[in-house]
Formats: structure tokens, sequence, C-alpha cells
């Protein structure tokens, strides 16, 4: 077990599932070191990994050998953690945890980019739920976090359309925790207290294939258009003492992004083959053209996230619009 792996179980209270074998840390312009969560939205940094992306970047830039430590978390507060410990030089996860710790560190952390367009499905296996106000005090809600995730965020966003303004909160007590693989399990089981889900792709889709299942609400029905949900970020001082590298990183992200877009059938196979899945490549396929998806790192509906927050008292920090909390490489797109 490497240094590495030895803190970062020590820092974060999850169970950490190592995704390669790690090394020692040389220096900051010779190691990154990546954390990611699950979905088939994360496939970038996958497609980034398969093809040694950062690895080739870093060598035409002129800097040499790179090592690249790629890890899996569960759950954006776990994700902040290490990515605050130091850990971890870039993070990836839910807009929601990312705006939390962009208030708490005073903007020193900022977005790279969204990993895509893509909607998150409340989903139930009880016929007796069909609306936010069906939900009794005993049913419960899996989403990756409580209170910070994305799905925690979007959950509050529709409380309040259907409840009315002030009743954000309303079923916060109703939330657990799960990651995502084990929420699905716990709602397809039938035999748990969990009543539902508010899910990502390939989750959401596999529960629906589930006669017993059926959707509530999508995330832009919620926000009422296109969202980037989950987002790839890092402090200031790494991209600021790392210009190269972090040039290096910004490029393969933008090139596996567009990749995914022109070679969905061959991005599928690399989903299957990096994470492991048991899921078919054709079904994968289908979410990766699925309307409404876009892998872009071009951020949308994030502003409604930092307005919402600021007005709801869980941020302090008001944003005058979507570049405040994101680095300037992405400043020249059309974002949200």
């Amino acid at each position: 077990m490497t240094a590495f792996l030895k803190t970062l179980t020590g820092t974060v209270a999850l169970a950490i599932v190592v995704t390669c074998p790690m090394t020692e840390r040389v220096s900051a312009a010779e190691m990154i070191r990546i954390v990611e969560q699950f979905g088939t939205i994360y496939l970038p940094l996958h497609v980034i990994r398969d093809q040694k992306l950062i690895q080739r970047h870093a060598a035409e830039a002129g800097i040499g050998d790179v090592n690249v430590e790629w890890a899996q978390l569960s759950g954006g507060a776990a994700v902040n953690d290490a990515l605050l410990s130091g850990n971890i030089d870039i993070a990836a996860a839910g807009i929601g945890p990312f705006l939390t710790l962009w208030d708490r560190t005073g903007g020193e952390v900022k977005v790279i980019g969204g990993l895509a367009n893509q909607p998150n499905y409340l989903v139930s296996s009880r016929p007796d739920i069909q609306s936010l106000e069906d939900f009794g005090p005993e049913d419960r809600i899996a989403l990756p976090a409580v209170g910070v995730s994305v799905q925690a965020r979007i959950l509050q966003m529709a409380s309040e359309k259907a409840f009315g303004e002030g009743e954000h909160g309303r079923l916060d007590n109703n939330t657990v925790s799960l990651p995502h693989p084990d929420a699905t399990a716990a709602l397809l089981s039938g035999s748990t207290e969990i009543a539902a889900h508010l899910s990502n792709s390939p989750f959401q889709e596999r529960a629906l294939e589930s006669p017993r299942v059926h959707r509530i609400f999508s995330s832009y029905d919620v926000l009422g258009g296109p969202v980037t949900p989950t987002y790839v970020y890092a402090s200031t001082d790494f991209h600021d003492e790392n210009p190269k590298l972090f040039q290096a990183f910004f490029e393969a992200f933008q090139e596996a992004s567009a990749w995914i877009g022109e070679h969905p059938a061959e991005a599928a196979e690399t989903y299957v083959r990096v994470t492991n899945s048991s899921l078919e490549p054709a079904f994968v396929q289908s979410l990766i053209e699925a309307p409404g998806t876009q892998y872009t790192l071009v951020p949308a509906g994030s502003y409604q996230f930092a307005d919402f927050l600021y007005r709801i008292g869980a941020i302090r920090t008001k944003a005058a619009d979507w570049k405040e909390f994101t680095f300037e490489e992405l400043h020249n797109e059309e974002g949200n």
C-alpha cells in the first residue's frame, strides 16, 4: 500500500476502490493524481486514462514522463476532503459539492470543465409514489451524499418547485447516502427502506428496465433544460504552479470529450473495459447517444445552481456569473 493510499483512506471515512497501481509522488511536475466516481458521465476520464492522453500531451509540451494516479470514491464530500487534504490534484464531483468547496475556500478551487450534459432521474419502485407529494416521513430517497451532492441539490430545487419558495428542505430528512450501484441494488430488491433513488446513467436506465420501477422526474424538468451536473475541478495553486501539466490535462480533457462524440461505439467499449462493467457495450452506447446527453466541457446550468445555493444560504458567496468559478481556459465558451 502506497503512502498516497494510506493517507487517503485515513482522511476519508468511505471505501475507496483503487483503479490502477499507485506510485510514490515524485514532484508536482512529474505526477498528477485524479479521482472519479461512478457512472457514464465520467467517461471522458476513462478515455483519458485508456488512451494515455495526459502522457501524450505532456510529452508534446516537453514535460517528459508523467505518472498518472487514478482512484475512485463515492460522494462529493469524500472527493472534497481528498482535494483539501492535498491527496489528489484533480477532483470530479457534482456542482453542489464543487460550489460548497469554492465558497469554503474563498474561490481557491475552480472548475476545469464539465463532464457532460446529462439528466439525473428520480426513480421509484413504489407504485404509490408518483410525485414528491407522495413521500411519507419513512420513505427513503438514496443519493450519493446527503445535503451536498448534486442529486441532493436537485431534490431541493424540485421540492421548492413542488411545495413553494422556502420549502427546499422539505424532503431532506428522507435522504440517505448510498453509492449509485448500492442504491440501485437496494431499489430493485424491494426489501429495504429505499423507496426512491436520485440516480445517474447507467444506473437509472438499468433500474427502469424493471417493470416495477418508474421515473418521477428528470433534472432537465426541474431546471428547464440541459444541465451539466458533474464537473472536474482543481485548486488555483495547482493551476498556477503547474501551467504545462495543467494545460496537458486540459487538452487531454478536450480531446477525450470530442472523441466520445465522434466514436460512440468505441467509447462504450472503453467504458466497459476501464470500469470492468458487466453492461453490454451496445447498452452503454445507447446512453452516450441518448437525446439530451452531450459530452462537452462547457457548463450548462451551473449558474442556476450557484444562484440557488446562495439564495437558500448554503453558500455565502454570490457569484456574478459562471466565469467567476471557472478557470480562464473556459472563458471563450458560451457557458452558463
